[in-house]
């Protein structure tokens, strides 16, 4: 199991002024130093965070995993390709949402997948994930396509109201992550993810391989620090 930082609000906090600081590219250098495994970034449509200039110096600059998250468009996969990073995680994209709110739809974008997208990707050495909810037809399909990893949606479970609904929600993610090792895929993590809520994940749910955490770590930095921040992460993983 290993630790992956989201670093989409660092370039979020920088955008507000259009000062150029915080670099988005000095973060990822500081969690690698901590021991984060990698790095994860969105690079979005709408250019909300993450911007193209920051994908080109994270691949120079990162050492270890470079997650490229994307909704699966043309210009995406031109960018993916030239960057070349080591996964890339294909998620859905909404131009009025905060932040991802869900898994993909297998079943309204398979065939989109099969005759398109991962046709594009074959000739590469990029390992495909899919960001899914923990439903076993999605997970099927997206076996089906052959993909490497799957990345289960866990905001459900972060957001539930109450501990009925969280645990109803932990045995789904435990069930998918069941399939998804069964079925010979890697099982990655992520989304609303935090110091109180992993724990009980990691306890839960098995088979977990990269665990992808943004906004919770990134906040709590503001107090701790990054390099601090991480390194809590990673102490509770590896309790």
């Amino acid at each position: 199991m290993q630790l992956l930082v989201n670093i989409d609000h660092v370039a979020t906090l920088r955008n507000a002024r259009g000062e150029g600081y915080p670099d988005p590219v000095e973060a990822a250098e500081i969690c690698e130093n901590a021991g984060a495994a990698g790095v994860v970034f969105h690079l979005r449509g709408d250019r909300r965070h993450i911007r193209d200039d920051d994908v080109y110096r994270l691949k120079k600059s990162v050492q270890g995993i470079l997650d490229f998250e994307m909704a699966a468009t043309d210009e995406m996969i031109t960018i993916c390709r030239e960057i070349e990073p080591e996964l890339c995680t294909l998620v859905p994209e909404g131009r009025e949402e905060l932040t991802t709110e869900g898994g993909l739809n297998m079943k309204t974008v398979f065939e989109d997948y099969k005759n398109r997208v991962f046709p594009a990707f074959k000739d590469t050495d990029i390992k495909l994930s899919l960001f899914l909810d923990p439903n076993p037809t999605d997970i099927e399909l997206a076996h089906e396509l052959g993909t490497h990893a799957i990345e289960l949606h866990t905001g459900t479970f972060a957001n539930a109201p109450d501990e009925e609904s969280r645990q109803k929600e932990l045995d789904r993610l435990k069930k998918g992550a069941e399939l998804i090792h069964d079925a010979g895929m890697i099982v990655n993590a992520g989304h609303g993810l935090n110091l109180d809520n992993l724990p009980i994940l990691i306890r839960e749910v098995p088979h977990l391989h990269d665990i992808s955490i943004g906004h919770a770590l990134i906040s709590k930095a503001l107090y701790l620090g990054l390099e601090k921040t991480v390194k809590e992460y990673i102490r509770i993983m590896n309790a």
